[in-house]
């Protein structure tokens, strides 16, 4: 089995590179923080010194980091993986970045003969504890087939979206419809709350409409009105993500008003102190805006 190489063993990283090494897969890992490698390093993958080291020797680079400088960077950085990649290698980058940036650095790994795969990952930092990520991947088809192998290894759920460049794309539409319901229901129940209504019959009727969306009746009960704002994915990344649309929109001269609204919204949890909690805490940072009382459901969600 050919090296693979995995630079970024943050939240996310770690997690999947960890299910790479117990499903038998060979890595080589680097991170900025070397106590998040000497943890994968422990479930006998090899710690690196730097992005160099892994780019020389791994047959596929997986890369898993935070921001679109930060992969440029890594990648295309005078000690990136572009300047020590053999030719016939992959990049297979799981961020979520601009997408020009994905053009750009795909554009000049074919220069180098090196492919390039784009595969950001959908659902939340415990879905790749548990290796059942979901993944939207940009690809040729000869290139999603040889790192198909490792995204099944990573996770459950894997959609091969087009060329490069269409998965990151798709999950910037994914990202705005997630984050935006956030704000929608933080509204809603900030509102329900001023108006003195019961949480549960308010979130009843609710549920039984077409105004019920999969963040309200399934991630809500069992984060932000349980009282669980422990990030699965925090404020702060759902801002940058905004950004990222917003941006990705302008240059595509698609008008988006309600994208733009809501990243100001995350902007104001952000300056308030809340950038660190999940992102459902969208209904705390505003009830706090207004003296609200938080909403909390009284009993456990229902198991079904």
């Amino acid at each position: 089995m050919d090296l693979t190489g995995f630079v970024g063993l943050g939240r996310m990283g770690r997690p999947m590179a960890s299910n790479l090494c117990r499903k038998g897969f060979r890595l080589v890992v680097h991170d900025i923080d070397p106590r998040a490698a000497a943890e994968v390093a422990a479930l006998q993958a090899r710690a690196a010194g730097n992005v160099a080291e892994v780019a020389a020797e791994a047959g596929i680079i997986v890369t898993m980091l935070p921001n679109s400088a930060v992969v440029d960077a890594v990648v295309a950085g005078p000690e990136g993986i572009l300047a020590h990649a053999r030719p016939g290698s992959l990049i297979m980058d799981m961020s979520t970045v601009d997408p020009l940036t994905t053009d750009r650095l795909a554009a000049e790994a074919a220069r180098r003969g090196v492919a390039y795969v784009d595969a950001p990952v959908g659902r939340l930092a415990s879905h790749a504890d548990r290796g059942e990520s979901l993944f939207m991947v940009g690809a040729e088809a000869a290139d999603f087939a040889r790192v198909r192998p490792l995204l099944e290894a990573m996770g459950t759920t894997i959609y091969h979206c087009g060329p490069v460049g269409a998965g990151t794309r798709t999950k910037l539409v994914n990202n705005y419809l997630a984050v935006t319901s956030c704000q929608l229901n933080a509204e809603a129940l900030a509102l329900s709350q001023r108006l003195g209504l019961d949480l549960e019959r308010t979130l009843d009727v609710l549920y039984g409409t077409t105004a019920v969306n999969g963040q309200l009746k399934i991630a809500w009960p069992a984060k932000v009105l349980r009282g669980d704002v422990e990030p699965g994915f925090t404020i702060d990344l759902a801002h940058k993500d905004l950004s990222l649309i917003v941006e990705a929109a302008n240059a595509a001269r698609v008008p988006m008003p309600v994208a733009a609204a809501a990243r100001e919204a995350f902007s104001a949890a952000r300056a308030s102190g809340f950038g660190g909690q999940d992102f459902s805490a969208m209904v705390d940072a505003l009830c706090a805006l207004a003296g609200i009382e938080k909403p909390r459901l009284k009993a456990p969600p229902d198991a079904a």
